[in-house]
Order: structure tokens, then sequence, then C-alpha cells
């Protein structure tokens, strides 16, 4: 496996990385260790949450999930064989949000103590925070990161203006800058990354770990119609991709996995790995089935011409 370095850091990772957003929700701590086991046994060391998830789920509060990787952390004893990515910023309760030097502090203790580690590899503001200023936020990460607390940060949600600025900061500070960025990318929803952030993340050699890879599972193929919407807790997520460009997108994935005897889910992953911008998608899975597709993915090879037809689909 090649494994691909993130930004300017020293972290290496696999070309694929397990989002821990279904730990605590839709799989619960039993199966997240055997689908955890699953994907380092496969090779595979990159695993991305955050300390909101999954708050959205009936009776969580939030921290499910990184309670669940500080578990599977512990009872393996895998701590140095794998790369953690979470992130800060989301509400967790009242004024428990945002990025001020104060809570990120207290959030990053929180965080450590759930996954059961005394560092984070990647460390991440989940959203933008314009209340708080630039400089403040990453000189608390600089506090961190000569803690060793963190190793690296990266931010999510950023526009191009605002991840410019931020890079700026940085630069004129002294200061530890993002050096990843985790946006909404995928065959479908392509215009936001593509037009403006691309370029930032290619100029200024930062890494790029998509999430949403599969359109909430649009691009597995699933649901082709507002009749197959209540097949998964995800299916309200998926309507907005009902439409005529969505259904051309679909028949270029069937397309293409028809001819290479694969899933139009395997394409899509696939179609993002060969993106020179993207140096992990990030995916989830339920399933042991699932994510063996995920990983047989990150060995299709896409021709230029397969790649051609997919572009053209989703413009």
């Amino acid at each position: 496996m090649e494994f691909r370095k993130l930004g300017r850091t020293e972290l290496n990772v696999s070309p694929l990385c397990f989002g821990g957003n279904v730990f605590g929700w839709t799989v619960d701590e039993a199966t997240s260790f055997s689908l955890l086991d699953r994907f380092v046994d496969a090779g595979f060391n990159f695993i991305d949450t955050a300390d909101v998830y999954s708050a959205w789920a009936p009776g969580n509060v939030g921290g499910e999930s990184e309670t669940i990787i500080g578990n599977w952390l512990k009872s393996r004893g895998l701590r140095d064989k794998v790369v953690i990515a979470t992130k800060v910023g989301s509400e967790m309760g009242p004024d428990e949000k945002g990025l001020s030097p104060a809570y990120i502090r207290k959030a990053v203790d929180a965080s450590l103590k759930r996954l059961q580690t005394d560092y984070i590899d990647l460390y991440q503001s989940h959203w933008d925070d314009p209340e708080t200023p630039f400089a403040d936020v990453l000189g608390t990460y600089k506090e961190l990161i000569e803690a060793g607390k963190v190793r690296a940060i990266g931010a999510s949600n950023l526009t191009p203006e605002r991840l410019t600025k931020a890079l700026d900061v940085a630069r004129t500070n002294n200061l530890p800058r993002y050096e990843s960025l985790q946006p909404l990318y995928n065959l479908y929803d392509r215009a936001d990354f593509e037009n403006g952030l691309a370029k930032i993340c290619r100029d200024n050699e930062l890494g790029v770990i998509s999430y949403y890879s599969l359109a909430a599972g649009f691009l597995t193929g699933k649901y082709r119609s507002a009749t197959d919407l209540g097949q998964s807790a995800r299916g309200k997520s998926v309507e907005k991709y009902l439409t005529d460009r969505g259904s051309r997108i679909i028949a270029a994935l069937d397309d293409v996995a028809r001819n290479l005897d694969v899933t139009p889910a395997q394409v899509a992953i696939a179609w993002l790995i060969a993106q020179p911008s993207i140096t992990a998608p990030i995916a989830s899975a339920t399933r042991s089935a699932q994510l063996g597709e995920l990983i047989t993915a990150t060995e299709l090879k896409l021709s230029d011409d397969e790649i051609a037809l997919l572009n053209k689909a989703s413009s």
C-alpha cells in the first residue's frame, strides 16, 4: 500500500480514512471494534472522528465515537500504529462550542480522556469561528503542540477566503499553520472544493481529507428514487441528490462499475483517490461487507477515459 504524507507533517497516512461518525450511532461498540480490526489488519492506519460524534443520535450527548475508539485503542495496544484525527468546535452543550482559547483547552483534554491517549495526531477546527481571531486560535494550538498534546492541526469547512486568511496569519505571526483541510467533496458535490479551495491546498501543500465521499450513500447506487429513501437512517440526507444530474452520475458509475466488475461505490471512491489534490477520502462502513468494498476500492485504478466519463457526467 502506498502511504501518503499529510501536508508538510511527518504523518504518513493510508489512502483511505475510516470515518468514525457511525460509531455509537448506527454501529455499536462490538461491531465498531470488528470494523476497526479489519481496517487495520488490511494495512490502513487513518481514523477520523470528532468530539461531537454522535450527539445527534437519540440518547447520545456527544463523545460516543471518541469513547469507542479509545476503548478499542486501549484493548488492542495499537496507539503508535494508527493516525487519529479528531475535531473541536461543534456544539457539545450550553456554552460549549467554538474556538475560543479557553474552550479549545477544555475540549482537547476531554477528547484525550475519551480517546485514552496522551496525544492527538491531527486536531482539526470543525467549523469556522469568526468571533475568535485566527491568531488566538492558532496561538492556542501552538500551546497544545508544544505541550505534546497535539502533533499537527487542520481545518474543516472553511471558505477559500478564510483558509487563505488563516494561512496568512500563521505565516506572519510564526504560528502553526493548518496542515490539512477537510472539505465536503465527492463526485456530485464538486464545485465548492474545485472552485478555489483545491488551488489553495495545492499551492500551500495542504493535505486534503474529503468527507461525504459517497454523498450520504447516494453514490453507492442504493438510492435511485424517492421510494428508496426509507432504506436507512441516512435516507433523508440523500433526497437532494435525486436530480437529473444525479441520475447521470449514477448511470456513469454503473457503466464504469459494470466494465470493471466492481460496485458504483468502489468507482466513486477510486475517482476521489485519483484526484491530485486528495490525500485520503473519508468513508464509513457499518458492516464488514461494506468495509471490504472500501478496502478493495483503494486498489482500483481508473483509466483516463473512465475518469473523463465520470467528470463529464458530474459537470
